[in-house]
């Protein structure tokens, strides 16, 4: 029997880990923590029975995965529940960009710009099932539908600002915008659209999903996946050093890549260690967790029934910011992120206080303390939201780090999307998972496609690990 030892147990290294045991690979995974799950983890806080997600919480790309859906998850616990409104953006004159699941409906609340919506996402949210077998894997391989993947990448090229000059609708602007910013780049540079692009297509075709439970759900899914095909998982296991791992076949580090250098040592060829070691890291999150009673008042009705609330303003209140950040400045009012995850998933709150996910975009390793800058920010769009909070809970990007050691300076990009590290990866090489020592792979988000709870980084070195045993 071929035998693995994957090492971290994020949602990458268990969807390794379970494909690999799945085809009758003998598989031990190894997580530093003594919690698995990586970013995708769920803990109580603040309030007893007050349900968190760490970093991980609203899952577009995941629902349809087809790492996630091969393994059968559901009949493992997993379960996708929908918020009535995927996404708001809010503006400062009360209105706001709506995002539906529909693309119709969607369209419908964007006045002029509502058949440019649909021009540019109607066709690639029919076709996504088609479509994400190409963009959720490395894109130097020859297309499975390459009209279909050609319609789509024409737009991910262009910068996210000249795109959005499509729209002459401040709703419209804002709303791509802030989807544009996931990335967290400059929206004037070459293909920061494609993540915004990718997120908004497959939400228009399964939704900004939450898992029943909280984000940890996944990852108990994924365990229970690997453990039903007879692997192992050990955890409180740190690994600095090849001596440290088992003989085995296979070896999966679910790692940034300079990590894996660290561990790999001489072993590494001298141009992956570069390559690894140059990798650039990207900005940081600030995050915080609010107990907030009776939910947040906004002022756009909307957003009272979203799962998600971007807050940056106008288009160019975004980009604005995202240049800051990435320059190593911190704006006064940052782009914020919040998830009301107990819109869908009403078991996370007690009674009437709820868990509010927020988080900051905020320079690499910025040591201040952003909460008023976030508070600020909610208060802006819903006055009044002070005098409901009951209890707050932080973490900074260098709690980001301690929690997770991928996430180096609050990275929990796990690298710069910038266009050789979004196309590439850690390094330009056919393979993006192979190392460069046979039988030994990288599949944390720093590989295609990204990150994300959807396991496809997971997925592709796994594939490679399987082709490399059946050799």
């Amino acid at each position: 029997m071929s035998t693995a030892v994957v090492v971290g147990a994020g949602p990458n290294g268990l969807t390794a880990a379970a494909l690999l045991a799945r085809e009758g690979v003998q598989v031990t995974v190894l997580e530093a923590a003594d919690e698995i799950g990586g970013g995708t983890r769920t803990a109580e806080g603040i309030v007893p029975g007050l349900l968190h997600d760490h970093c991980s919480a609203i899952h577009p790309m995941a629902v349809g995965s087809s790492a996630l859906q091969s393994l059968d998850l559901h009949r493992h616990g997993l379960r996708w529940l929908r918020p009535e409104i995927d996404c708001v953006h809010p503006l400062d004159t009360g209105d706001a960009g709506v995002l539906h699941r529909s693309v119709t409906e969607t369209a419908a609340g964007l006045g002029v710009d509502g058949g440019r919506w649909r021009a540019l996402f109607e066709g690639p949210a029919a076709g996504y099932d088609e479509l994400a077998q190409d963009i959720l894997r490395p894109l130097l391989r020859v297309p499975h539908h390459p009209l279909r993947l050609a319609r789509f990448g024409l737009p991910t090229v262009a910068p996210a600002a000249l795109l959005a000059r499509l729209f002459r609708d401040e709703r419209a602007r804002a709303l791509f915008g802030g989807v544009a910013a996931h990335a967290f780049r400059p929206l004037h540079h070459p293909m920061s659209s494609a993540i915004g692009l990718g997120i908004l297509t497959a939400g228009h075709r399964h939704g900004w999903a939450v898992a029943a439970g909280g984000s940890r759900s996944i990852t108990d899914a994924l365990a229970a996946a690997l453990l039903d095909c007879g692997g192992k998982i050990e955890t409180g296991v740190r690994v600095s050093s090849l001596s440290q791992l088992p003989a085995a076949d296979v070896r999966i580090f679910d790692l940034a890549p300079d990590a894996v250098a660290d561990v790999m040592g001489d072993r590494l060829p001298a141009r992956v260690a570069r390559a690894y070691r140059r990798f650039r890291p990207g900005p940081g999150a600030f995050k915080v967790d609010f107990a907030v009673a009776g939910g947040v008042p906004w002022t756009a009705e909307p957003a009272r029934r979203s799962g998600t609330v971007h807050l940056g303003g106008t288009f160019a209140e975004i980009a604005a910011c995202e240049r800051d950040v990435n320059a190593g400045r911190m704006p006064q009012r940052p782009f914020v992120l919040v998830g009301q995850q107990y819109l869908a998933d009403p078991q996370r709150s007690v009674g009437d206080v709820h868990p509010l996910w927020t988080y900051a975009h905020v320079p690499h390793g910025y040591t201040g303390d952003a909460t008023e800058a976030i508070t600020a920010q909610i208060e802006r769009f819903a006055p009044g939201f002070r005098e409901r909070i009951i209890g707050t809970q932080t973490c900074s990007p260098a709690g980001f780090a301690a929690f997770n050691p991928n996430f180096v300076g609050g990275d929990i990009m796990t690298g710069a999307k910038t266009v050789p590290q979004l196309v590439f990866g850690p390094r330009r090489a056919l393979d993006p998972y192979a190392v460069g020592v046979a039988g030994t792979y990288l599949c944390s988000a720093a590989t295609p496609p990204g990150p994300g709870a959807h396991g496809m980084c997971g997925a592709g070195a796994a594939a490679s690990a399987l082709r490399h045993l059946r050799r």
